[in-house]
């Protein structure tokens, strides 16, 4: 079978720290998670990096791996050598839904089907539990005033028959004021259960806006497109905006163009600094629905005299 070098998988050295793996395997879940990754193998690349991190994270099992030695490479036949399971003895958990091993048979080769026990005087084998990663969709107005969201998750665990099941929960989840999309929102010990006693991992959250009808943000600067009339472009005036925090008077300059923008400093979502709101100038034409609007838009072509294509030539 094929030798799978997990130090490589992981992108870290083979003397790395546990934190530095464990940063590592963040960054490499949220780049490769299934519900988020556009990555065209993302489901496998997502598996084959929970495996490297299960074995890399817990000193025992990276301990064990390590004895296999250095000359070891990626993609070599690879057969455990003939005394490998005195003195690692590894049973139980590792299934997905169906069932199944989630790992690959290297991993079994190596552990067994799962890890959940140690043996040969190591006493009961404490595992800490998986950290989850999910999304969570929110109003752009949550950004503003901060809010309280009810979360409900669902984890496959092994029940007391030894079968996979589908276990529920809700939490009440605190939105912080100033929260950006984007950005991850994390709870601490409502990952994955600990095996042995272990800790719980933790729970990060990907917020993501709802679509909104008048706005959208860029990291912390909102934008909302403000229809105009041409003679506000055209003459200047003082106009009402909405923003998210309420209305404001904003003062249109005289020969503005379309597509011009306003900017209301320290009006987008809250931080340190705070974002700005930009208002995008968008013409909006009185319909020619009445015969007065008919006359009214002529009189205004004759006295004009306006080709709006001059600057193409023609």
């Amino acid at each position: 079978m094929e030798f799978k070098d997990y130090y490589a998988i992981m992108g870290v050295a083979r003397d790395a720290t546990q934190d530095e793996i464990k940063r590592a395997y963040r960054r490499l879940a949220r780049k490769y998670h299934p519900d988020v990754s556009k990555e065209r193998d993302a489901e496998a690349r997502f598996k084959e990096v929970g495996e490297a991190y299960e074995v890399l994270k817990d000193p025992e099992k990276r301990a064990a791996y390590d004895q296999l030695g250095a000359n070891w490479k990626a993609g070599q036949d690879f057969r455990p050598p003939p005394d490998w399971d005195q003195g690692f003895a590894f049973h139980g958990g590792g299934f997905t839904r169906d069932g199944a091993s989630q790992f690959s048979d290297f991993f079994e080769s190596l552990f067994g089907r799962g890890f959940s026990t140690a043996g040969h005087g190591h006493g009961g084998f404490r595992a800490r539990g998986e950290d989850v990663h999910a999304k969570v969709v929110i109003d752009l107005d949550d950004a503003f005033r901060g809010a309280t969201r009810a979360l409900t998750l669902k984890a496959t665990e092994l029940g007391a028959d030894g079968r996979p099941r589908v276990r529920e929960r809700t939490l009440n989840v605190r939105i912080p004021k100033g929260v950006r999309e984007g950005q991850q929102i994390r709870l601490t010990g409502q990952g994955d259960p600990g095996r042995a006693g272990g800790d719980a991992g933790d729970l990060y959250l990907e917020v993501a806006f709802r679509a909104h009808p008048f706005y959208h943000a860029e990291g912390r600067d909102v934008y909302i497109d403000l229809p105009v009339a041409p003679w506000e472009l055209a003459l200047g005036a003082s106009v009402t905006a909405p923003t998210p925090a309420g209305p404001v008077s904003l003062r249109i300059p005289e020969n503005s163009k379309e597509g011009g923008k306003l900017r209301l400093k320290g009006r987008g979502i809250p931080g340190t600094p705070p974002g700005d709101l930009y208002a995008v100038l968008k013409v909006t034409l009185p319909p020619a629905d009445s015969e007065a609007a008919r006359v009214a838009y002529r009189e205004l072509q004759r006295q004009l005299d306006f080709n709006p294509r001059a600057r193409l030539g023609v």
